[in-house]
């Protein structure tokens, strides 16, 4: 199981949103740099917009950025998609047998690991701004036209 590819399309709009600031950032315009249906872009916008990180208008096409990218974390943007639901990145199985050793141990043992682990991934997400992310593809496309 991987974390759902929401979360990377909702950095990809809010980067392109802040590269594309004098053109229009339209649900069509997202999709086609994502490679995917439109449909699917609005449905995300739709979440970035509600954890106020970019701003729509009804019958205007376009969005932008509600924050400056250097106050949009990573971790809004995981948060903003519902990735997953508060303090559950990992799932324990529930039910194990209460008769076996490991069945009536498992959950107390692996429970504070996965919690330390999520709280880590969480920590790294909200030392990333979406002004990281725009500065590095900046410099990555400066590195390429060098080389051409």
């Amino acid at each position: 199981m991987s974390i759902s590819s929401r979360f990377t399309v909702g950095i990809h709009i809010l980067v392109l949103i802040e590269l594309n600031k004098k053109g229009i950032s339209s649900s069509e315009f997202l999709a086609g740099s994502v490679n995917t249906n439109p449909t699917l872009i609005r449905k995300i916008m739709g979440m970035l917009k509600k954890a106020g990180l970019i701003e729509v208008q009804p019958g205007i096409a376009g969005a932008k950025l509600a924050k400056e990218p250097f106050f949009i974390t990573l971790l809004d943007v995981y948060k903003a998609v519902d990735v997953v639901k508060e303090k559950e990145l990992f799932s324990v199985h529930e039910n194990p047998h209460p008769d076996c050793l490991v069945g009536r141990n498992i959950q107390d043992s692996i429970t504070p690991v996965l919690s330390a682990a999520q709280l880590a991934l969480e920590k790294v997400l909200g030392n990333v701004t979406i002004k990281d992310i725009v500065k590095d593809i900046v410099e990555k496309e400066k590195c390429k036209i060098k080389i051409n």
